[in-house]
C-alpha cells in the first residue's frame, strides 16, 4: 500500500525530524507551508539534497490552518493516509500578546483540519499535536494520561481546546484520531527564541566574544526536556497503533532553567553567573512551574524509550550553536557582519 502522510508544520522543528523519518521509511511526503515574502524551509532543505531522497516523494504547499478550503482542497487532492498536524503559533509568550490568534491556529486550526478529514471519503489517521503546557498548574507529579488539565496561557488554553475536538472526532464519527501529549523536546533546529536554544546560541556567542550577557526570565521553571528526533519516532508508533489513543511523550527527569544555564556554561568553560541577567520581560503573566512526564503507557503499549539523555542533549545543541557562533565570528572578523545580535 502506498504511504502518503500530510505534515502541517513541516518547515518547524519537529516537522522536520518527522519528514526524515517518513522518507527514511519509504513515505510520500507532504507539508503545509505558509506564503510570505522570505522562505522559511531551511530545516529541511537538505532532504532535497539527500541521494537517498527520490525528488517525487517531497512536496510542498502553500496554504494555511486559517483557511479551511485551502485545507479540503490539499487534502483531496493528496489523499494522505496519515496527517500529522503539527502547525501551531507555538511560542507561549507570544500566545499572550496575539491570543486570538494563537486560538484562531491552535484551536480552530485543529478543527478546521479534522472536518477537512471527515469528509474525505478514505479517511486517513490522524495525529494531533498536544503539548504538557495543558496540564499547567499541575495536580499531581509526574503527569500522565489522567492527569487534568489546568492551562495557563492562551497557547495552552488553545491545545487543550485543540485535543478535546481530536477526542470528540474519535468518539463521534469513529475517527483515527490520536493525541501525543508531548513534553519539552529540544534540538539544534529548536527556534531561537525558545529559552533551551536562546541559552546555547547567547553562550557559545560568549564563548566566541560575540556576546557578553545573556537576559532570562524565570530561572526556577521545571522543565522534562527531550530530544525531537526521539519524540517524532513516537508520533508515527502511534499511527501504526490498532486503536487510536492518547499517550504521553516525555523522559521522566525534570530540570531547571537555571540547572540548563549551568550545564551549558560549564561544558563551554564559562560562569554562567557572570553571564547571565535576569529581564523582567521575560516574565509570564501566569507560570508554569513545573511540569514532568510519565511515559509509562507508551512504553508499555507501544515500546517507546527516548534515547538521548539530558546532558547529551545539551551537548548536540552546544555542538551546533558553538560550529554557527564560531562562522559568525569569522565573518565580523572579515567585516562582513556586525556581532550585535538580539534573542
Amino acid at each position: 500500500m502506498d504511504r502518503r502522510a500530510f505534515i502541517t508544520g513541516i518547515t518547524g522543528q519537529d516537522g522536520s525530524y518527522l519528514a526524515e523519518l517518513l522518507l527514511e521509511k519509504g513515505y510520500e511526503v507532504h507539508g503545509l507551508i505558509r506564503r510570505s515574502s522570505t522562505f522559511a524551509t531551511e530545516r529541511i532543505e537538505h532532504l532535497y539534497r539527500d541521494p537517498h531522497v527520490e525528488s517525487s516523494r517531497l512536496h510542498l504547499h502553500y496554504g494555511d490552518l486559517t483557511d479551511g478550503n485551502s485545507l479540503s482542497n490539499l487534502l483531496s487532492t493528496i489523499r494522505p493516509t496519515e496527517v500529522y498536524n503539527l502547525g501551531a503559533q507555538s511560542h507561549v509568550a507570544v500566545s499572550f500578546a496575539n491570543p486570538i490568534y494563537s486560538v484562531d491556529a491552535n484551536a480552530l486550526g485543529t478543527l478546521r483540519l479534522l472536518e477537512a478529514v471527515r469528509h474525505l471519503d478514505v479517511q486517513p489517521r490522524f495525529y494531533q499535536a498536544s503539548s504538557s503546557e495543558m496540564f499547567g498548574k499541575v495536580r499531581q507529579t509526574p503527569q500522565n494520561e489522567e492527569t487534568r488539565f489546568h492551562p495557563r496561557s492562551p497557547y495552552a488554553v488553545a491545545k487543550v481546546c485543540a485535543y478535546w475536538h481530536a477526542v470528540n472526532y474519535r468518539e463521534a464519527y469513529g475517527m483515527f484520531c490520536s493525541n501525543g501529549i508531548l513534553f519539552n523536546h529540544e534540538s539544534p533546529r529548536r527556534g531561537e527564541t525558545f529559552v533551551t536554544r536562546k541559552i546555547t546560541r547567547a553562550a557559545t556567542r560568549i564563548k566566541v566574544g560575540l556576546q557578553k550577557t545573556l537576559y532570562l526570565g524565570n530561572l526556577d521553571a521545571e522543565r522534562d526536556w527531550g530530544f525531537a528526533g526521539d519524540y517524532v519516532e513516537l508520533m508515527w508508533l502511534m499511527l501504526q497503533h490498532d486503536e487510536p489513543d492518547d499517550f504521553v511523550a516525555a523522559t521522566g527527569e525534570r530540570h531547571s532553567v537555571r540547572e540548563f544555564c549551568q550545564r551549558t556554561f560549564e561544558q563551554l568553560d564559562l560562569d554562567w553567573q557572570e553571564h547571565v541577567a535576569i529581564d523582567e520581560r521575560y516574565m509570564r503573566p501566569a507560570e508554569v512551574d513545573l511540569l514532568q512526564g510519565d511515559a509509562s503507557k507508551a512504553r508499555r503499549v507501544l515500546g517507546w524509550e527516548p534515547k538521548v539523555g539530558f546532558d547529551e542533549l545539551v551537548s548536540l545543541m552546544i555542538q551546533s550553536d558553538l560550529a554557527l557562533a564560531q562562522r559568525e565570528r569569522t565573518l565580523v572578523d572579515a567585516g562582513l557582519m556586525t556581532s550585535e545580535w538580539q534573542p
